[in-house]
């Protein structure tokens, strides 16, 4: 009786193997046999939304995503890793709960992280179970509404880019709209209306149940130290939703801006308009700000929003330069500064780690920022920048030689003469002017630190 209750048991299972071999069955083990299995379907209509969202193939594709992501847990303290298990032992009855639309989102988690500019960004991290559904959504979702989003709409969108944004802000300079309204929104994801999102979300959803479930990830609330507090505005930074939601909110903005005929770039709650003069920038400002506090019901931050100079505002990290010789893309101050900064943590001579784990670090962290600030036409900017962060290095490394006698070894071994290796291990300067020192510039020229693998911005 245990064996054949067991095998009916198995036949109502909606997750199942599908393998051709013992090595894809290994490997795939953990997702797709985590996925409820599906007949073919005919193409859906927007009421059977709720079962495309549930095909087998998207929810694979989606519970793909979400580990890929990885991610910290929420309020439930589940792993990214622990997903596919959970998914083999209750999706039948989540799958449930969604087709009769009764699944109901757990409150986020709420952390704040550092802005570059200062304060605090809140971000809301969803259990991992409801980031796999989000995804799932979402996959769906953006397929559908994507094509209908301006093309001036850089943010969270497939095959598009902070970089073609960019790209696209110097073609406005160089056309001669040299003057840019520069619109931030007030703590935008904090304070999108609830109402209005979900008003424009219906004009394109008519599964109930899909519509259901967004309300519901929307007012699933927030626990902090501890605590749940309702949620009655917002879509919280964190879950993947949310940047679909954002781009359907402002796409009202991007059609109206293309309505007037203005030039632009969105990315996100970060808009700039280009305009051919400051009475004309003034006028933009003001009659937009108008347009996004009574239509879209949001708030402009007056302190972070100006008309001006594209050399005096930043652009996703970038300004712009105007020469005789053309506009030129640079990076903007305050993204310098904060690169700066974390080199300066990474660098820290009081560290306790040695060269070889600073170096690791250090380089991770710096191909990164070149793979995003490569669009910059100052090199001479970055020839600085090579160069201080080599004497930051040189500064640590002399720092972890500590003692004169072997401060002097390491020095004769590195070429300096013995001579010169004596009078600098002996200097009671510090490490930060004995970098520039010549015993130190000999013992570590640019080859040197070539052949550690730290890599040149200006290469």
């Amino acid at each position: 009786m245990a064996d054949k209750h067991q095998k009916n048991q198995q036949q109502k299972l909606a997750f199942m193997e599908e393998t051709k071999s013992e090595a894809l069955k290994s490997s795939q083990q953990g997702n797709e046999s985590a996925i409820a299995r599906h007949k073919p379907e005919s193409s859906t209509t927007t009421e059977q939304l709720m079962e495309e969202i549930l095909k087998r193939e998207n929810l694979i594709q989606a519970l793909k995503r979400v580990k890929e992501n990885k991610g910290s847990p929420g309020i439930d303290q589940m792993k990214v890793e622990q997903l596919p298990v959970y998914l083999k032992e209750n999706w039948l009855e989540i799958r449930k709960l969604l087709l009769e639309g009764k699944y109901k989102p757990q409150p986020v988690k709420r952390v704040e992280i550092d802005k570059p500019d200062g304060g605090k960004r809140k971000l809301g991290i969803p259990t991992v179970m409801d980031r796999f559904i989000q995804q799932a959504l979402l996959q769906v979702l953006q397929k559908q509404w994507d094509a209908t989003f301006s093309p001036n709409s850089y943010g969270f969108r497939p095959r598009r880019s902070a970089h073609q944004a960019i790209e696209q802000a110097q073609k406005y300079i160089k056309e001669g709209y040299e003057i840019v309204v520069d619109i931030d929104l007030e703590k935008f994801f904090d304070r999108v209306n609830h109402d209005l999102l979900m008003s424009k979300i219906a004009k394109r959803v008519e599964d109930k149940r899909v519509l259901k479930l967004i309300r519901g990830f929307l007012n699933a609330g927030v626990m902090e130290n501890g605590l749940i507090s309702i949620t009655e505005e917002g879509t919280p930074q964190g879950g993947p939703l949310s940047p679909l939601l954002s781009n359907l909110m402002l796409d009202e903005l991007d059609k109206e801006l293309e309505k007037r005929g203005h030039k632009f770039c969105r990315f996100a709650d970060d808009c700039n308009i280009y305009v051919k003069s400051e009475k004309a920038g003034q006028r933009v400002m003001e009659s937009i700000s108008k347009f996004i506090t009574q239509k879209l019901k949001l708030k402009v931050n007056s302190a972070k929003s100006a008309v001006g100079k594209p050399k005096d505002r930043k652009f996703l990290g970038y300004s712009f330069s105007s020469k005789a010789s053309g506009v030129k893309k640079r990076i903007a101050p305050k993204a310098i500064e904060k690169f700066k900064q974390k080199v300066r943590e990474l660098t820290k001579r009081t560290t306790r780690i040695s060269l070889k784990s600073m170096l690791y670090r250090l380089t991770l962290y710096i191909r990164g920022w070149k793979a995003y600030f490569h669009l910059c036409q100052t090199p001479s900017v970055l020839k600085d920048l090579d160069s201080w962060i080599r004497r930051r290095i040189r500064s640590f490394i002399w720092t972890s030689w500590k003692t004169i006698p072997n401060r002097h070894k390491q020095l004769v071994k590195l070429g300096v003469n013995n001579k010169l290796a004596l009078t600098t291990a002996r200097s009671h300067k510090g490490s930060w002017p004995l970098s520039q020192s010549k015993a130190v510039l000999v013992a570590t020229p640019t080859a040197y630190f070539k052949s550690l693998g730290l890599p040149q911005l200006a290469a």
